[in-house]
């Protein structure tokens, strides 16, 4: 009898090994990467826009009550600017934002001194001898000078953009019909020097190695403020008294709202929009002004004022829907 050969069973198939379960945290849906970002940032643009339109053209009102309850021009913009940049700095360090680099710092001091002691000390020097209107009409001009070194720098604007400058600026003539630029000759130069920094300062913004966000509107308040509180000092500005009641709370909304606020929006802007619509402000500026003075300071309305607040908001309207 001859031996029976064991036959081996056949070796059962082995299942691949399951791939490893994906964290929980895995996004898998790639649609809210696309969509959400897009969604954001317009939201944030027309917060932005709203905070220049409103909250600026309300820092007139609130420059001159500061002036008039006892704030001496260049040191209010120092302790302004100094106390807002503190706060904004201090609270990005506490949330982890690394230290800007010295080049950071330098481009910021230089983009400072542009906006704020140039830019913006011109305006307030000049609110204490020419009338808020002149200065209105003037400050009216940095869209038209920002689109000037923006199509230096390459970008001109577009024929809607043109178009809506052209009228926004009638509309600025309109607003202060019958104003003239008497006062303080050193008041003039200021407002004639003022839009001009500014605007080559907005426009210089895209080519300098500035810190990134929030940290760059830090990095130009702290020294903007650091060289008023100089220019002051050299001026020897002081208090002659307390501030008013008025003057204090006029004083910590420029802090809070003029500068925490709608100068970190304009930062925002000039690095997402075009060189027009960021600067489409200092058309809405000056009626906001006015309407503010209207009904808090007893102010009235003239025919040609609300003519001109048709042309401001035609001009706006083709600035905002431009093509960026």
């Amino acid at each position: 009898m001859s031996a029976l050969r064991s036959v081996p069973a056949p070796t059962p198939a082995v299942a691949p090994p399951a791939a490893p379960p994906l964290p929980s945290n895995t996004l898998t849906v790639p649609a809210p990467v696309v969509v959400a970002p897009e969604a954001t940032s317009r939201g944030l643009l027309l917060f932005c826009l709203f905070a220049l339109y409103i909250v600026w053209g309300s820092t007139y009102l609130a420059i001159r009550w500061a002036l008039q309850g006892g704030f001496p021009p260049f040191l209010m913009a120092g302790l302004r600017f100094s106390l807002a940049g503190l706060i904004l700095y201090t609270v990005l360090r506490l949330r982890g934002h690394a230290n800007p680099s010295a080049r950071q710092w330098a481009a910021g001091t230089l983009i400072g001194f542009l906006l704020l002691v140039v830019g913006n000390g011109g305006v307030v020097f000049a609110q204490q001898y020419v009338p808020s209107g002149v200065a209105a009409l003037v400050v009216g001009s940095v869209p038209l000078w920002a689109s000037l070194f923006g199509g230096l720098f390459g970008q001109w604007p577009g024929r809607a953009e043109r178009w809506g400058l052209g009228i926004g600026f009638c509309g600025l003539v309109l607003l202060n019909l019958g104003s003239d630029m008497r006062g303080n000759p050193w008041a003039v130069v200021a407002l004639l020097v003022s839009p001009v920094s500014w605007a080559f300062g907005s426009m210089w913004t895209r080519r300098l190695p500035l810190a990134q966000g929030l940290m760059s509107t830090a990095t130009q308040m702290l020294p903007g403020g650091a060289l008023f509180l100089l220019l002051s000092f050299g001026l020897g500005e002081h208090f002659s008294a307390p501030p008013a009641p008025r003057a204090l709370l006029a004083f910590f909304y420029l802090v809070f709202f003029g500068s925490l606020v709608a100068f970190s929006a304009y930062g925002y802007l000039l690095r997402n929009a075009r060189p027009a619509l960021a600067t489409s402000y200092a058309y809405v500026n000056p009626m906001v002004a006015v309407l503010l003075g209207t009904f808090l300071a007893g102010e009235s309305l003239s025919t040609w004022g609300f003519l001109a607040m048709g042309a401001i908001l035609g001009a706006v309207v083709l600035l905002t829907r431009a093509k960026r």
